[in-house]
């Protein structure tokens, strides 16, 4: 459940009497997301998301976020809109929090990924790469090459009860990723841009099998484009089993370069930005694994999912690797 802050009745009411969208419907809590507080709210003028951004997000970066979505959407990507109160304002406070509406959209993510979804995929994640090049404000990556060492240092204590020998193999995949990470020493850096960073299947949704739009920007980043495309080769092209399917990951990147072509160092680059990938998100969920209390309202992600992953990117050599 991923509500950490309830709202009172009272609060919401007088938190809602700022904006210009209609009287209260409906509210409640919703179970996706392990970062903020989410809950649909029903007015009598529609549907709207209110989030309330807990201690996890810097609140002095959440106008980056809002504006980037808003630059986004005018440029054509279909995302969520930040709503401004009757002064103009987006960001405001409720019960102790940093707070938004934003408005909400139709369709649903896919709960098993399949072969249609995967070009639809890649053509929007290159549709948010071309629209957010005109975005210039920049938020350097904060879960980049340089937080992987200390975070899994963080977790020195607890890796190896999750899996023995966990650890030392994390390490040794550290020596071999950060000295190859474009950019690192005499490495050329890749093209650049607004990133999501996130784009997992719940962030995307779908509405009679066609993509309706790409949601929850707060990992949102400047940093590699080709980076974005190896999170999504992790996120949507392994099988539940953890067999890799190339297939799938064909689709996608065959959809990304509809919109634009990937260049040689980018493809180059592509096993190593997706083991950078499989390492990032493990290590963010084996810190989560290892720190949240057994009394959480939110069960924390497997860690060892992504250790499949990141052993499977270690051995593949070449972008062909993935279906190019």
């Amino acid at each position: 459940m991923a509500v950490y802050t309830d709202v009172s009745d009272e609060a919401l009411q007088e938190f809602l009497a700022d904006f210009a969208i209609g009287s209260l419907v409906a509210f409640r809590g919703i179970a996706e997301g392990v970062e903020n507080s989410n809950f649909q709210l029903r007015t009598t003028e529609g549907d709207y998301i209110l989030t309330l951004y807990e201690k996890r997000v810097n609140a002095r970066e959440l106008p980056w976020f809002l504006g980037l979505m808003q630059h986004l959407a005018r440029e054509g990507v279909t995302c969520p809109q930040p709503v401004a109160d009757r002064q103009g304002i987006t960001l405001k406070t409720l019960a102790g929090r940093p707070a938004a509406i934003t408005t909400f959209l139709p369709g649903v993510w896919p709960r098993t990924v399949r072969l249609e979804h995967c070009r639809p995929l890649g053509r929007a994640l290159a549709q948010l790469h071309a629209a957010g090049r005109s975005y210039a404000p920049e938020r350097p990556n904060a879960l980049g090459p340089q937080a992987w060492a200390p975070l899994l240092q963080s977790c020195a204590n607890g890796a190896d009860a999750v899996q023995p020998g966990l650890q030392a193999e994390l390490e040794q995949a550290l020596a071999h990723i950060v000295p190859a990470w474009p950019g690192h020493g005499q490495n050329a850096p890749l093209p650049r841009g607004q990133i999501h960073a996130d784009l997992f299947p719940d962030n995307v949704f779908f509405l009679h099998n066609t993509l309706s739009g790409l949601i929850d920007f707060y990992f949102a980043c400047t940093d590699y484009l080709a980076f974005d495309v190896a999170i999504c080769l992790n996120a949507w092209c392994f099988q539940p089993d953890g067999a890799f399917n190339v297939t799938f990951a064909r689709q996608l990147l065959l959809g990304y370069e509809d919109v634009r072509v990937l260049e040689d160092v980018e493809r180059a680059a592509m096993p190593v930005l997706a083991q950078g990938a499989a390492m990032r998100f493990l290590l963010t969920r084996l810190y989560d694994w290892i720190n949240t209390p057994a009394d959480a309202l939110v069960t924390p992600k497997n860690p060892l999912d992504y250790l499949r992953r990141l052993r499977f990117h270690l051995a593949t050599q070449s972008v062909g690797g993935y279906g190019l």
